[in-house]
């Protein structure tokens, strides 16, 4: 599987920039799949950005609630390479407003 390849590239620091496109993408529809819903914009820049889990519908501006970060920083924390707290710490992962906390949704896949 395409996806498949691209966690072990990725793990190996063999990852070219397709790869992380892919990656981000991929993990970002497990996490939706996860928890649907319109709540909580999860921006990936520049390959990608989801809304997810349960609650207040988001039409128009800037959601209430966004979760933004780097594709690295994404790909690890969905791989359960690095934890929400750690992640957050790291000044790196931007969050803010109502249940933008996505830690009981991660890991996504096991590395």
């Amino acid at each position: 599987m395409e996806l498949d390849a691209a966690v072990r590239r990725y793990l190996a620091g063999e990852a070219d920039r397709s790869d992380l496109k892919l990656l981000v993408k991929q993990l970002l529809k497990l996490l939706v799949a996860k928890a649907p819903g319109h709540a909580v914009e999860v921006r990936v820049p520049p390959y990608g950005a989801v809304q997810c889990i349960e609650g207040p519908r988001h039409t128009r501006g800037t959601p209430g609630a966004v979760v933004e970060m780097p594709p690295d920083l994404w790909i690890d924390l969905a791989l359960g390479r690095i934890e929400w707290p750690e992640a957050r710490d790291s000044g790196r992962l931007r969050a803010s407003g109502e249940r933008t906390d996505l830690s009981a949704l991660l890991p996504l896949l096991e590395s």
